[in-house]
């Protein structure tokens, strides 16, 4: 419950349906979505145990990464928005025992503040 259920109304950009196809054999037994985020053809998916980043590649899509991350491991966050020239929002996530942080480009229209607050909302 809390602030990730209210985000899931307002925040998530699919329906329950279409991630349980898009995240078939990735979701662990008894692992529920939270709130999921879509920026042009990836998805941020933030479940009860972790966030997973879905990074559609090639012209088709259909080679896809996954990246895991537990919530434990996550020390820091930042979230960098769009200015009136600079039309990109950029992400980036600390995690331990990596020397460089995770950086995810965001585009205009994204949800910017969903995913800052689901971050935030996760690391309690």
């Amino acid at each position: 419950m809390g602030i990730l259920d209210g985000l899931f109304g307002h925040g998530s950009d699919l329906s329950a349906a279409e991630l349980g196809e898009q995240l078939a054999g990735v979701l662990t037994e008894g692992e529920s979505v939270r709130v999921a985020f879509t920026v042009i053809r990836d998805l941020f998916v933030f479940t009860d145990r972790r966030l997973i980043f879905v990074d559609r590649q090639g012209l088709t899509g259909r080679k896809v990464e996954y990246l895991t991350i537990p919530y434990r491991a996550i020390t820091s966050f930042s979230v960098e928005t769009a200015g009136s020239f600079d039309l990109d929002s950029e992400l980036k996530i600390w995690v331990s025992g990596r020397p460089d942080p995770i950086q995810r480009t965001l585009k205009r229209g994204a949800n910017v503040l969903g995913i800052q607050q689901a971050i935030a909302a996760s690391l309690k």
